[in-house]
């Protein structure tokens, strides 16, 4: 039988008991020399000897309030991609990849031009973006 990476032989190699005697090789210490900080069983995370924690070091961040609503933009140019007449919503925005499944409200701004003309409701929808849609022919109604 050859020896090759997908039939390797299984190597087990058993832990080492710690504090069994000096016969076992980590007798007494267990390997952990003679008193001292790494002598005992933890050193608390983040600990740096007494040195200002690194932690505590750094500026801290800021809030984020739990109960935020979070809105998808879109941007105006990318709605080029619906056929002329179209309503669009945002369920089909979702359906097209222009917003992800996560974001509760729809946001569309100015960006670009739109060369459609199409039914727009949305969650929100900024006054340029508004204006562009309805000169182009088509309409924007609000989803409250």
């Amino acid at each position: 039988m050859s020896v090759d990476l997908s039939n390797l032989p299984k190597i087990v190699q058993r832990r080492q008991r710690l504090g069994r005697g000096e016969g076992g090789g980590r007798g007494k210490t267990c390997g952990r020399g003679n008193k001292g900080q790494y002598a005992r069983s933890k050193v608390r995370p983040g600990f740096e000897g007494g040195q200002m924690p690194l932690y505590r070091r750094l500026p801290k961040g800021g809030f984020k309030r739990p109960w935020r609503i979070v809105a998808a933009i879109v941007r105006l140019d990318t709605l080029n991609q619906f056929a002329d007449n179209e309503e669009v919503t945002p369920d089909k925005l979702k359906q097209s990849g222009l917003v992800r499944t996560a974001a509760l409200r729809v946001k569309i701004l100015s960006g670009g031009e739109l060369k459609k003309r199409l039914k727009v409701s949305v969650h929100g929808c900024s006054t340029a973006a508004r204006a562009s849609i309805e000169s182009a022919g088509g309409s924007v109604e609000l989803i409250p």
